[in-house]
């Protein structure tokens, strides 16, 4: 009588992707504008690339157990830009991961010093009419709860773009395409860092 084998499992999906993913070897930070994707773009490259995706913004919310905007109002924008600079210290001291930051992150020197130490800045570059058109309507920008909304942003974006300029990497983003599409855009870029992601073989 033949003797019976046991049929091969599959893969689980999450071995497939572990085994199949790009890995990374520092943290890839996000920064740019408001409303220029960093958090859609992020989950979506932290998916590719099966890292874990991180929103300082939501981690300052849960250590203060208070909103972006209530800790404006409550304390001051000096005193947010402080526990700002903390948790990005945290979070860069823990494993590789995809990080996005608030806005005015990237703009501050000791922010910039600990990324450039500890990961690879990639900034999001979206034109002024895209970004007004996608925080237009929401509340949670307490930088933009001013008499002049746009011109506050655009103000801001004038002030910050040359900082911007001075991150590692640039990806233009473009409103026609799919978050899918400028994630695939972005791991074309960090595999030209192979300090940055190791590409299985």
């Amino acid at each position: 009588m033949k003797r019976q084998t046991e049929p091969k499992r599959p893969l689980s999906i999450a071995a497939a992707t572990t085994a199949t993913a790009p890995r990374l070897l520092r943290s890839v930070v996000l920064v740019g504008m408001m409303g220029s994707g960093k958090t859609a773009i992020g989950r979506a490259l932290a998916a590719r690339l099966g890292a874990l995706f991180i929103d300082s913004d939501s981690e300052i919310e849960a250590a203060a157990n208070a909103s972006i905007a209530e800790i404006f109002a409550r304390d001051g924008e000096a005193f947010f830009r402080n526990r700002e600079a903390e948790v990005i210290a945290r979070l860069l001291s823990g494993p590789p991961c995809v990080l996005s930051t608030g806005g005015g992150a990237f703009v501050q020197p000791g922010n910039r010093t600990a990324i450039a130490a500890r990961g690879v800045s990639l900034w999001l570059d979206a034109d002024i009419d895209t970004l007004w058109d996608r925080v237009r309507q929401k509340e949670t920008r307490p930088l933009l709860r001013t008499p002049d909304p746009r011109g506050t942003l655009v103000a801001l974006f004038e002030a910050r773009v040359p900082l911007y300029r001075l991150a590692d990497l640039h990806l233009k983003v473009e409103p026609s395409h799919a978050i899918s599409e400028t994630a695939t855009r972005a791991l074309a870029l960090l595999a030209s860092r192979p300090d940055v992601m190791e590409t299985p073989k």
